[in-house]
């Protein structure tokens, strides 16, 4: 999904605009800190969105002087859009996100597809495949829907946390080179701030890897320029109208309701906690050259489909006040051409993360998840080369490997479903279209996502076989978190008020049983575990192709599930009773034995 939607008046995270700020470094490996004089860092990051705060936490955990700079007064401030980030981001991203507090908005379980074959007429098929039945549903989520700047406030508070030194309102405008390698940043007020290592966590419109020669300017083709929408609507409203889940629109272009398909997309609408995002995009050149006249279409395409389709009509727009609008713009077809995937992700002194490095999702226009993998793999290179004193492009290039033996971020930047999406309107075939979309935002996404998953499943066990327990205490802490807006840095807000809600004992005991059971099964079987999962991981290549196979039966076994909704919806809202009612200690990761969770 984009990360690019607008946020307005969402007040969770900690003010973080203070110059400066440092937190008190946590060691937790062996490295030692290499900075022989005071004004050498071990590592500069350049950027706190997603991505940099992740690298600046895990190399102040390693023990390394690790300065952020942020050019925003307030971390997020110009990033003030939203997002959904997608479950497969928090079971395999940093372990402090999954084990953390992080500030969600709403968990999703599901996406509505409306494929609109005449929208004057009414002629709408839905393709609601994509669902996690009840009583599943809604504590186990596809993803979370989250505002930028909260989150990305959260995350650089828990990097300062770390050990890690913030300033904001700071700008890197050039580098500093020594020796034909990277060694340091230049400010927009003359700073010449020195560093072993510089990782480039800009984003998708940074200027250091084009100046270090590293990466070149994206065609206009790959760049998609989106037009939000933010509408505050009462909690109340958007829980019955929209629930947990997301709603995308497609339709032919002679419609003029959308943007060109495999261009753009149709409507899409998110669901907050108490507002409701309308986006579509499309890229700034098409096929043939022709380079559109956006503001125009995107006005056009927005009065026409909000006055014609039902829903929106007649349940969103009566209850939805326009808050503010926003274009925004970001890479979205890197991965497919073969030139700039290829491109380096590292010089001699320096490491590209994110959007920086062309790694946003080709389908799901969302480049979370790998902003947060490569990020956790680029501190992972960071301290293996200041370990041992070698911060050349030959030994960063471990990063690209990992980068590329990455199972999910390499299935996010190569997914072909949204771009062949301009094959089924040239050659105007319903029955492509709705493949496409299936394959894409439907159940069938499963017939290309699968290997990925499991391969990542099986890495994670091998790692850490107790990882399966965190799995499960994360969806449940997230959704009492979501009940209860209760996150970390929530700006003084007051514990939960839970009114005379009794606990339940009996249950909330089971549960922890339950857990610290499987903890220690987990923990004994721990080297089976890990044999079983070396072994397994070669078949997960098979999971794809497995999936094609068994798609029909499974999409059976989901509409069957969907239709006795009406007998387990009770048990669903016994499971979020109990999880409202319960002592939410009894979701947290289990303290370790230097007292810390996890």
């Amino acid at each position: 999904m984009i990360s690019f939607y607008l946020q307005v008046g969402a007040g969770v995270g900690a003010f973080l605009g203070r110059p400066g700020c440092k937190g008190e470094t946590v060691n937790e490996s062996n490295v030692d800190s290499l900075s022989a004089r005071h004004d050498l860092y071990d590592v500069v990051v350049v950027g706190a969105g997603f991505a940099g705060p992740v690298a600046a936490y895990r190399c102040a955990r390693a023990g390394l002087r690790v300065l952020m700079l942020e050019r925003s007064e307030r971390v997020g401030e110009k990033v003030i859009s939203g997002l959904t980030i997608p479950f497969y981001g928090f079971l395999f991203g940093p372990d402090f996100i999954r084990d953390g507090n992080p500030p969600i908005e709403r968990p999703v379980d599901g996406i509505i597809n409306y494929i609109i074959k005449d929208i004057d007429s009414g002629d709408i098929e839905v393709d609601d495949s994509l669902r996690i039945p009840k009583p599943l549903s809604p504590v186990i989520a596809f993803g979370y829907n989250a505002y930028c700047r909260p989150f990305c406030q959260w995350e650089a508070e828990k990097a300062v946390e770390a050990g890690a030194e913030l300033r904001t309102s700071t700008t890197v405008v050039d580098l500093l080179w020594e020796e034909g390698r990277v060694a340091g940043v230049v400010t927009d007020r003359g700073e010449r701030i020195r560093a072993r290592l510089v990782i480039d966590a800009e984003g998708s419109q940074g200027i250091l890897a084009v100046k270090a020669g590293v990466r070149e300017k994206y065609p206009p083709e790959v760049i998609s320029l989106a037009d939000v929408y933010d509408y505050r609507m009462a909690k109340e409203d958007v829980d019955r109208i929209l629930g947990h889940t997301l709603r995308f629109c497609w339709g032919w272009d002679e419609q003029r309701i959308a943007p060109p398909l495999g261009h753009g997309n149709g409507l899409m609408v998110w669901p907050y906690r108490e507002s409701v995002h309308f986006c579509q995009d499309q890229c700034l050149r098409l096929d043939e050259g022709e380079v559109p006249n956006l503001r125009r279409l995107f006005k056009e395409y927005h009065d026409n489909i909000t006055a014609k389709l039902p829903w929106w009509k007649e349940e969103v727009a009566p209850r939805a006040e326009l808050r503010a609008h926003m274009w925004e713009g970001f890479e979205i077809f890197v991965g497919l051409d073969r030139h700039l995937r290829e491109m380096p992700s590292v010089t001699d002194g320096m490491i590209l993360v994110g959007d920086t490095a062309g790694l946003e999702s080709t389908e799901l226009c969302d480049g979370v998840p790998a902003a947060w993998f490569s990020a956790d793999i680029a501190a992972e290179v960071a301290v293996e080369a200041l370990r041992v004193g070698d911060v050349s492009r030959d030994f960063l290039r471990r990063y690209e490997e990992r980068i590329r033996d990455h199972p999910i971020i390499q299935w996010s930047i190569t997914a072909t479903n949204r771009y062949n999406l301009r094959f089924a309107q040239q050659h105007h075939d319903l029955e492509e279209l709705k493949r496409y979309v299936h394959n894409g935002w439907g159940l069938g996404g499963f017939t290309h996502i699968s290997t990925p998953l499991a391969k990542m499943i099986l890495r994670s066990l091998q790692e850490d076989p107790e990882i399966l327990a965190s799995w499960i205490r994360m969806f449940f802490r997230y959704f009492y978190n979501w009940l209860y807006e209760r996150y970390d840095y929530s700006e003084g807000k007051p514990a939960p008020d839970r009114g005379k809600m009794t606990e339940p004992k009996a249950a909330q005991a089971a549960f922890r049983a339950l857990l610290r059971g499987l903890d220690l099964v987990l923990r004994a079987a721990g080297p089976l575990v890990r044999t079983a999962a070396r072994i397994m991981e070669p078949l997960a290549s098979l999971a794809n192709p497995a999936m094609r196979l068994l798609l029909p039966a499974v999409e059976a076994l989901v509409r069957g599930l969907v239709r006795l909704e009406p007998v387990t919806a009770p048990l669903s809202e016994k499971v979020v009773d109990f999880i409202r009612r319960a002592d939410p200690s009894i979701f947290d990761p289990p303290r370790g034995r230097d007292g810390k969770a996890g």
